[in-house]
């Protein structure tokens, strides 16, 4: 960027007199001078992130999940402000394509996941071409019969392991979650056990612990039962194994199970009663697997 001579003059006066008006000049050009280079380094790193993110969501069903894409959008702005990532968000699925997602290395799924068969197979492809996904919660629901039904084998079965969903916790309570791969690069700097943001919390139709392509990241550790409140019985869990994050080693990408805030049910306000990313831990559990899917060596 061409600096402009005159907002920078080193003449030094001789006249008498004039000294202090030459040393107050001479600062105000350092200053100006100064002002641009952090400029053009800001513009710099705006032009040219570590890397790219989009996030995908609806935002429609459950005021709980609605809740959860206002705040991560929020919060994945303002981090990739903060380290020097890009982060871009839609609702518009149609969105997720050959040549849109050819501009990201991220793609992360807020809340649902792309139901056209034309968007399924852009995402597959995606993947398996080297793409990195973050998915959160709801994203990794399916069960048939409901709204959002078991149809896609290769991304419930394959993809993400966990099969079918089978049941839920209730209402949202935090956990106590243990750390099973201290060595990985997602679970990096964090403590062998931390209180989880509350959650509600689901279980699976397949055992991901069978799995050789799914590697446990964190799981419910049984100090936090029982978990839940019910009011009905199965919603709280007393015992049992319960992985709330994993990755698959087919593949450069990782599920959380978090992403379902607490409201006011009871008092039918829906006032917002937990955030997410109100917990530094968690935070960093995020940043971690963000900066890992986004370096070369994300697999």
């Amino acid at each position: 960027m061409p600096v402009n001579s005159n907002l920078i003059n080193f003449h030094t006066y001789t006249i008498s007199g004039m000294g202090r008006f030459t040393r107050v000049k001479t600062l105000r050009s350092l200053v100006i001078f100064g002002l641009i280079l952090i400029s053009i380094g800001l513009f710099a790193q705006e032009q040219n992130p570590k890397f790219r993110v989009i996030g995908f969501y609806t935002g429609r069903n459950d005021l709980a999940h609605i809740s959860f894409v206002h705040e991560a959008n929020k919060w994945l702005a303002e981090s990739a402000k903060k380290y020097r990532f890009s982060y871009d968000s839609t609702s518009n699925w149609d969105n997720m394509n050959q040549n849109f997602l050819a501009s990201y290395n991220i793609v992360v799924f807020l809340d649902t996941r792309p139901d056209k068969a034309d968007q399924r197979m852009a995402f597959e492809n995606y993947m398996k071409r080297g793409g990195a996904w973050i998915g959160f919660h709801f994203a990794g629901f399916a069960l048939t019969p409901s709204d959002y039904p078991q149809n896609w084998d290769w991304y419930h079965n394959e993809f993400l392991g966990s099969g079918q969903y089978k049941g839920n916790t209730w209402r949202p309570t935090s956990a106590i979650l243990q750390v099973e791969q201290v060595g990985h690069p997602v679970t990096g700097n964090l403590p062998d056990k931390f209180k989880s943001s509350p959650n509600e919390w689901y279980s699976w139709q397949n055992d991901l612990r069978k799995n050789q392509d799914i590697t446990v990241l964190l799981s419910i550790d049984p100090v936090s039962f029982p978990l839940g409140t019910g009011p009905k019985s199965w919603e709280i869990w007393h015992e049992g194994d319960y992985p709330v994050a994993w990755t698959n080693k087919k593949y450069r990408m990782v599920y959380f199970n978090m992403g379902h805030n607490d409201l006011d049910y009871e008092g039918k306000t829906n006032r917002e009663l937990s955030h997410t990313f109100d917990n530094p831990v968690q935070n960093k559990l995020i940043l971690n697997t963000l900066q890992w899917l986004g370096s070369l060596g994300g697999r």
